[in-house]
């Protein structure tokens, strides 16, 4: 077996889901900018927006605002992620606008997209002012010798999981509390995995769940990205210490076993842990970049970290 087959719980391919909006930058700043925008929350997952509620339960959204620029209208009921991303955004639009890469008239967007001048514009504004050094040979090395299942050739593990499904109207923080007292109270179970089966059939909202969970021995590409980020190229053994979020929600995760495969030389991954490491760069200029424009803009009905001095960490 290998996952749930369904691609609807984070542990199988989501390949054939549907895509996601183009985004403003390129297909690797994009990346970074999900994970910045995913770490400035202390909420990481991500409850589904509900658009209009149903006729007869209407109750205006508050209006979040960045110098004055609405990022959401009355009808939409947005969660606080979504809101950040918006923020984020539109911080960025400005910026280019005062830096005179956008033109004044550029219309802000609407239902979190941006115009194709915009997104041209934040690219040109970003390239300008994050300067992301090379990594060294050395920094690369330390990498290498720090995270040595990262680029292995085959690595595969058997796992179990329980699925706490955000789906549209959930509690998020409720489930979240859920799903830390089951990972605490499977933690401390030492009855040979009876009690995770037992969780698995009760509560997981996975197919997997009738089976107590089993995913059976899966790889990096049998998984969506931010769950293998979290299971993979290490070397945990049992029910892991934290919870692990993905798209589809929070999971308590055990690793049964592990095959860590071929581990590659250091010549062979060098450019990939460079790439690596200059994208790890690029999302901490971003989230200081952010970090003063937020500190200088006039922020509504949404949090941001915000600083006032280029002298952030």
């Amino acid at each position: 077996m290998s996952g749930c087959g369904t691609g609807g719980c984070g542990c199988s391919s989501t390949e054939s889901s549907s895509a996601a909006p183009a985004s403003t930058l390129t297909p690797t700043q994009a990346a970074a900018y999900e994970a910045l925008s995913a770490s400035m929350a202390d909420a990481p997952v991500l409850a589904p927006s509900a658009s209009v509620p149903p006729a007869g339960s209407f109750a205006a959204a508050p209006v979040a605002r960045i110098n004055g620029v609405a990022l959401n209208s009355p009808q939409e009921m947005l969660d606080e992620e979504s809101l950040r991303q918006r923020a984020c955004t539109e911080l960025l639009r400005q910026a280019a606008q005062h830096a005179g890469l956008l033109a004044q008239d550029d219309a802000p967007g609407t239902g979190g997209a941006i115009s194709a001048q915009a997104s041209g514009a934040i690219e040109q504004l970003l390239e300008r002012e994050l300067a992301i050094p090379e990594p060294s040979e050395e920094a690369c090395r330390r990498y290498h010798d720090a995270h040595p299942a990262a680029h292995a050739h085959g690595e595969r593990a058997h796992l179990r999981h329980v699925l706490f499904a955000v789906t549209p109207g959930v509690d998020v923080k409720q489930l979240r509390l859920r799903a830390e007292a089951m990972l605490i109270d499977l933690r401390c179970a030492d009855d040979g995995g009876a009690k995770f089966a037992e969780a698995a059939a009760q509560w997981s909202n996975c197919p997997s769940g009738q089976h107590g969970g089993d995913l059976g021995w899966l790889t990096r590409a049998d998984c969506a990205p931010e769950f293998a980020r979290e299971v993979f190229g290490g070397a945990e053994i049992g029910v892991l210490a934290r919870l692990v979020h993905s798209r589809f929600g929070l999971h308590v995760v055990e690793v049964v076993a592990r095959d860590p495969g071929q581990q590659p030389a250091f010549e062979e991954v060098r450019n990939a842990i460079a790439l690596t490491l200059r994208q790890q760069a690029w999302v901490n200029a971003l989230r200081q970049y952010l970090q003063l424009l937020a500190g200088a803009a006039a922020v509504e009905g949404v949090e941001l970290d915000a600083a006032e001095s280029p002298l952030v960490q």
